[in-house]
């Protein structure tokens, strides 16, 4: 994959956002492995941006690196600063994965009641709220209300 081409206006954003982070990828003295290449590729997928730090001492097989990782990733170089090489790739969309096992059934509920006075603590109570129950603004519980039934139904039941 070839690597990614960022505007000097996007790698400014880029630079600045990756200022904080701490490096995900470490390359020692065996250089880039397949092991390396596997994890920063993990790194990016979960990140999409990061910083690699290598403790080689040679600029130029830094630099070399630096554009290996981009080339072979399919990332943009944003920057070599040091022993630090800070690469972005943009996350894959999410796949959303619908579950059809997935029913209505009893959940817990946390309801939080804050006291009149600032002095007291708020009363916090965590109940079993049934399918045919719901929770209410004031933090009561309402059920549904029953299936109105005909007179003839009834008395056929009976």
């Amino acid at each position: 994959m070839p690597a990614l081409k960022l505007t000097p206006a996007d790698r400014k954003d880029k630079r600045g956002e990756a200022h904080h982070l701490d490096p995900v990828v470490l390359i020692g003295a065996d250089g880039l492995t397949a092991a390396v290449l596997k994890e920063t590729d993990a790194a990016l997928k979960a990140h999409g941006l990061i910083k690699v730090r290598m403790f080689s001492d040679d600029r130029d097989e830094r630099e070399a690196a630096l554009a290996k990782l981009a080339d072979e990733l399919g990332a943009a170089p944003v920057q070599h600063i040091g022993k630090l090489l800070v690469l972005w790739r943009p996350l894959p969309p999410k796949e959303k994965v619908e579950r059809e096992d997935r029913m209505a059934g009893p959940r817990t509920v946390k309801i939080v009641k804050f006291s009149k006075s600032p002095s007291h603590r708020p009363q916090v109570k965590k109940i079993k709220v049934f399918g045919n129950q719901r929770v209410t603004a004031g933090g009561s519980i309402k059920r549904a209300k029953a299936r109105t039934t005909s007179v003839k139904k009834k008395a056929q039941a009976d």
